[in-house]
């Protein structure tokens, strides 16, 4: 399937649904799919051909989206670019994958302004809400002159989507995703979780990431898509509600701080059949407390190379038999998918038995075609024939897949490995810590120290010696930190995840 086949599949149960919702502005399916059609021709007159790249760089907005499936209808290569990215990060993004075009909204003018000068290569330039001194306006671009040729339709083991790994280790790659790897992702996002017919799935996370691909399957099944320009939580509670939304997602800092919303216990919450967490490890204790206030939680679990659905936890995996919550799986990742081949395999390429810790590895029509102009890079995470994931993890006997860590995250102290990720479950206990990122810092004693940066509650406080005594008496004094600061705000990415190289470079510094 193409991006566009998610798009029509939705048109044809109906032109006059509403397909995007923006406020006040609906777009039916029917308009969407005019648009489509109206920027594949615009951009086959700006001399768009079948492979090359286009890029948006937009905060979540309809048409911007819209526009993404007029790029796969020209079968072009749709690149996400995030606006909260450093300029040079999507300088950088927008070289490496050879963009010639570029679709941006006028608030993010003065970045397009740096990066232009040094990419050539990116020779059509549209703004999607006014004409500017860099770019056409996207209606004047759209009326355009000329014939406009036909649509393509590419194959289907074509790169339908480029997405960027981040620069926070280095140099970003290039993800190279498939029609299959998206129709595997779909099939299994529906075979998943609960799905009633017509769908209303409220975007409030970055269209460029999970909540965007997430619309694929909801527009298959005829669904509305309603967008959140900005992750404005109060604006959050008032769309579930008003809309009867049925399924969203967020990542787990946005959980907390919307567990700590003082409008969440009067907001009514009870048309949510689905709503999903992933993207960074979930404290086990904010996760029950979130099934008791909030209701159908459910779990995802991938990566931009094998994207949302290596493991999956259903709303009803999160209970016991008698309906009482299963706090014993709670920390895990829920089970391999249906299309799923996951193994946990040490150094040397030997396959471990259950229970036994070492990388995460999949073989799945999820798995990329591979990074973009890197071979490299390709080689060594499909060492052995098998997709290394980066995370250190283990199978219990009911085949629940457990991470414990990334494996650059791991901890050696005093010649035992000690996981950051099980640290902060722990840590993650204490009622008065909002979020926290573990690391190891050089000790001439230990090898490295284990050392917690702590984001605490409005108006919490904690002391040092009662919070090691709480962790110790839960995971035992190898692991408790030697050492505990506490920080006003954690770095974080641009999906929230608290950033430890960050936290690292600053206290060595």
């Amino acid at each position: 399937m193409r991006l566009t086949d998610y798009l029509d599949k939705g048109a044809s149960l109906g032109l006059d649904a509403p397909c995007l919702r923006f406020g006040e502005q609906v777009l039916n399916y029917g308009a969407v799919q005019e648009l489509s059609f109206q920027v594949a021709a615009a951009l086959g007159r700006s001399g768009i051909k079948p492979g090359d790249k286009v890029a948006i760089l937009s905060s979540n907005d309809p048409i911007a989206f819209a526009s993404v499936f007029g790029i796969s209808r020209a079968g072009a290569v749709w690149c996400p670019i995030n606006p909260r990215n450093a300029a040079a990060e999507n300088r950088d993004l927008l070289d490496l994958f050879d963009c010639k075009a570029l679709i941006y909204k006028s608030s993010y003018e003065p970045l397009a302004a740096e990066i232009l000068p040094e990419l050539p290569q990116l020779t059509t330039l549209v703004c999607l809400d006014k004409s500017t001194d860099l770019a056409q306006s996207f209606e004047s671009w759209l009326a355009g002159n000329g014939d406009s040729p036909a649509a393509q339709t590419e194959p289907i083991d074509d790169v339908v989507m480029l997405v960027g790994t981040g620069g926070t280790t280095g140099k970003p790659k290039g993800v190279m995703l498939t029609g299959h790897n998206l129709e595997a992702m779909s099939a299994l996002t529906l075979m998943s979780y609960p799905f009633e017919p017509r769908p209303v799935y409220l975007a409030l996370a970055p269209l460029t990431h999970a909540a965007g691909v997430l619309c694929m399957p909801v527009l298959a099944l005829g669904g509305v898509i309603d967008i959140l320009a900005t992750p404005d939580l109060d604006d959050f509670l008032s769309v579930i509600e008003a809309r009867q939304v049925t399924h969203t997602f967020l990542p787990p800092t946005l959980i907390y701080m919307l567990l700590g919303h003082p409008r969440l216990e009067s907001t009514d919450l009870s048309s949510l059949q689905c709503f999903w967490y992933g993207a960074a490890p979930m404290s086990a204790a904010r996760l029950e407390e979130a099934l008791q206030r909030i209701g159908p939680m459910a779990q995802l679990f991938g990566q931009s190379e094998a994207p949302m659905m290596i493991s999956t936890m259903a709303p009803k995996d999160h209970y016991r038999a008698d309906g009482s919550i299963a706090v014993e799986r709670l920390s895990s990742a829920g089970r391999p998918s249906p299309l799923v081949t996951l193994a946990i395999m040490d150094d040397g390429g030997n396959l471990l038995s259950r229970g036994e810790r070492g990388e995460v590895v999949v073989r799945s029509p999820l798995v990329m075609a591979g990074y973009y102009k890197n071979p490299e890079a390709t080689a060594e995470a499909s060492r052995f024939g098998w997709h290394h994931t980066g995370d250190i993890g283990y199978l219990d006997e009911d085949n629940f897949l457990y991470i414990v860590d990334r494996a650059k995250d791991m901890i050696i102290s005093g010649g035992f490995n000690v996981y950051s990720a099980e640290v902060e479950q722990a840590l993650m206990q204490h009622p008065g810590i909002r979020d926290c990122g573990v690391i190891g810092l050089p000790d001439e004693k230990w090898g490295e120290r284990v050392t917690a940066v702590l984001e605490l509650q409005p108006d919490a406080t904690v002391d040092p010696e009662e919070l090691k005594a709480f962790v110790k008496e839960r995971i035992g004094s190898v692991k408790t930190p030697k050492e505990i600061l506490v920080w006003p705000d954690l770095p974080r990415s641009k999906l929230g995840k608290v950033l430890k190289s960050e936290i690292k470079a600053q206290l060595l510094s």
